[in-house]
C-alpha cells in the first residue's frame, strides 16, 4: 500500500508528519533499548524482521498510484518484538525500499505511519484485548492476534489510506471503492493466513522469540 508519488497536499503532508513523529516518539519510549543492546537473540529477530520486511515488501502488484497490493507482515513482527521495536524494524525495512527506489523520501513519514505503524498498533491493541479476555488456550493467541489480528490490522491501514487519497482529491470516493476497497477482504484473507503461518511456527519451534506470548496463561 505504498505511496510511490507524492499524492498528498501540503497540509495533508505536515499532518502526517506530525503524527508519525508523535507515534515514533511513543515507540521509543515503549523500547527497552538496555535489552536490546544486551540481548542477543532479540537483535537478530530485530534485524532479521527489518531485512525480511524489506524484502517482501519488494513484492507488490498494483495499477493506480498509492492502490498498490502487498503483504505487511507487521503482525508477526510486532507480536515477535512488541509494538515499539516493530516499528523501528518496520521503518528500518522502508529505509531499505527507499534506497532501491521502490519508495520515494518525500513520502518517508505517510507509508511509514500507514504501512508500519497502524497496523503495529492495531495489532498491539488486540493483543491486549485478548489478554484482558484471558483465554486459557493458547489458540486464541494465534487465532485472534496471528491471524485476525493480521487481517484487521490491513483493513485500517487500507482504509486509513483510501481517506488520506480522497481527501487530498486523489480519487472520488466511487474511485476508491470501486477500485480497492471493495476488494479488500481479498487482501485480508492471504495477510491473515501469512502471519498466522508465522506466528504458529514460532509458537511450535521457538515460543521464547515471541516476546508478547506469555505462556503461564494458557493450559
Amino acid at each position: 500500500m505504498g505511496m510511490t508519488d507524492n499524492l498528498l497536499s501540503t497540509g495533508q503532508w505536515f499532518v502526517t508528519l506530525f503524527l508519525f513523529l508523535l507515534v515514533l516518539l511513543q515507540a521509543a519510549r515503549s523500547v527497552r533499548w538496555r535489552t536490546l543492546r544486551s540481548d542477543n537473540v532479540l537483535q537478530h529477530s530485530f534485524f532479521g524482521a527489518a531485512v525480511a520486511l524489506g524484502f517482501i515488501w519488494q513484492l507488490r502488484a498494483g495499477i493506480y498510484p498509492g492502490l498498490a497490493i502487498h503483504i505487511f507482515g507487521i503482525t508477526a513482527v510486532t507480536l515477535v518484538l512488541g509494538w515499539g521495536l516493530a516499528v523501528f524494524a518496520g521503518l528500518l525495512a522502508l529505509v531499505l525500499t527507499v534506497i532501491t527506489g521502490r519508495e520515494p523520501v518525500i513520502m518517508f513519514a505517510a507509508n511509514g505511519l500507514i504501512t508500519v505503524m497502524i497496523p503495529a498498533l492495531v495489532t498491539h491493541g488486540i493483543m491486549l484485548w485478548e489478554r484482558h479476555r484471558n483465554f486459557s488456550n493458547f489458540f486464541a493467541y494465534i487465532f485472534f492476534c496471528g491471524f485476525f489480528g493480521a487481517g484487521i490490522s490491513v483493513a485500517a491501514a487500507g482504509l486509513v489510506m483510501c481517506l488520506m487519497l480522497w481527501f487530498s482529491g486523489v480519487y472520488e470516493f466511487s474511485e476508491l471503492v470501486h477500485d480497492y476497497l471493495r476488494y479488500l477482504p481479498l487482501f485480508m484473507i492471504p495477510e491473515g493466513f501469512v502471519n498466522g503461518a508465522i506466528v504458529t511456527g514460532m509458537m511450535v519451534f521457538h515460543p521464547d522469540r515471541l516476546t508478547t506470548l506469555d505462556p503461564r496463561r494458557y493450559r
